[in-house]
């Protein structure tokens, strides 16, 4: 049986920083993980660039039943503190809009830095590594791992083995079945940030429109965003569509609000070319300001074929609406396959905002993604990731 003072499954953007830490530390650590490569979620992320960060960070940027919690980690380590560590291997980054931080080159150049990190403070890393069995009996201040490479025991077990996401890299529920074994509450699971996708229905009419990518405000119980709207095959995508799915839940029976020309007021614009250009299809009118695919089909849909000056002011106001309040109902997400992040996980009121460390269970840490914090498109999930990573290496 191999002895180490701190255990870490999963070499992940958290798994790994808490590594660096705690080595800083002069602590004794392993990092075990199933995979052939360590931090493969971070290798394939940002289109291979990695979005490791963003310029604002706060807690309004987070999804959880106790939205408070992360405050405590991301006051620990901030943004500029990556940068830092970025400057010190010369890994050039750029902004880009809404504060999102990006690798110049390619998000290898993180890993590589992490795994450097880990070598400079004799953190050992074992791939190929499955965990088959964990415990702590009650009078042991221990806990004893059986894994597919060997025993191992350590006085501080560190979960960073991430949520249900992006389940082509090998993502498993093995962190949330370990909060249960422990007896730690699980907060029900969901995708987020991931694409919806259309009902049989929807799919016959709108299935024309893939392809087209337009700027689009989304709404849903409360939240709004902003961003690109694109049409797939599938159902709808694009970062403001990623953004309001992690809100959207089926049971609520609500649909997603989307307003097309969020910035224009499309109404008075119609009544002013109800007079300038009243001989004009209202399809080809709209297809000065839209894609004409996408005018087309919804002046398909909702009847609108005649010209402009042959519909009342009022009509004209709910063809507006049709654009600007369409109702769209998803049949559901394109699932965890695709999922950038998981929604829910370990409840936070049973772990310590200070130390990420399990009330109820001595050594026992949960960071990262398997936690019941989640974030917004555009770094926020790395940057929890980091902070999560570096508060519990303070204490492991």
């Amino acid at each position: 049986m191999i002895h180490f003072d701190v255990l870490i499954i999963g070499a992940s953007a958290s798994g790994l920083m808490c590594a660096i830490e705690a080595g800083k530390r002069g602590r004794k650590v392993v990092v075990l993980d199933h995979a052939d490569k360590a931090g493969k979620k971070i290798r394939i992320s940002g289109g291979g660039r990695c979005n490791f960060s963003n310029y604002d960070v706060n807690s309004y940027n987070y999804l959880s039943d106790n939205i408070h919690f992360c405050k405590s980690a991301l006051s620990q380590y901030h943004y500029y503190d990556f940068l830092n560590l970025l400057a010190d291997y010369q890994i050039p980054w750029h902004e880009r809009e809404h504060g999102q931080l990006f690798c110049e080159r390619s998000a290898n150049d993180i890993v590589q830095m992490l795994l450097a990190e880990c070598e400079k403070y004799a953190v050992a890393i074992h791939l190929h590594s499955k965990i088959h069995h964990i415990e702590k009996k009650t009078a042991e201040k221990q806990f004893t791992i059986n894994t597919s490479t060997g025993y191992y025991c350590c006085e501080s077990l560190v979960i960073a083995s991430g949520g249900l996401s992006v389940s082509r890299m090998g993502a498993s529920d093995f962190g949330l079945q370990t909060a249960k074994q422990f007896a730690l509450n699980v907060i029900p699971t969901r995708p987020g940030l991931v694409p919806l996708s259309y009902s049989n229905k929807d799919l016959l009419r709108y299935k024309q429109l893939s392809g087209i990518a337009v700027q689009a405000e989304l709404s849903y119980a409360g939240h709004y965003f902003r961003e690109n709207l694109l049409f797939t095959h599938k159902g709808i995508s694009g970062p403001v569509v990623l953004q309001i799915s992690s809100y959207w839940q089926a049971q609520n029976r609500q649909p997603v609000m989307i307003k097309l020309l969020p910035e224009f007021d499309l109404y008075e614009w119609l009544l002013r070319q109800k007079h300038q250009q009243g001989k004009v299809l209202i399809k080809n009118l709209l297809a000065q300001k839209l894609p004409k695919r996408l005018a087309e089909c919804i002046c398909s849909i909702f009847n609108v074929t005649k010209i402009t000056r042959q519909y009342s002011d009022h009509e004209l106001k709910k063809i507006a609406e049709h654009f600007q309040q369409w109702p769209f109902w998803p049949a559901g997400t394109e699932g965890y396959r695709v999922a950038e992040v998981t929604i829910g996980g370990v409840d936070t009121g049973d772990l310590s905002s200070k130390t990420m460390q399990a009330k109820n269970i001595n050594g026992l840490y949960f960071i990262g993604e398997v936690v019941d914090v989640s974030g917004h498109l555009g770094g926020y999930n790395f940057q929890w990731a980091w902070a999560s990573g570096f508060t519990a290496g303070q204490y492991v």
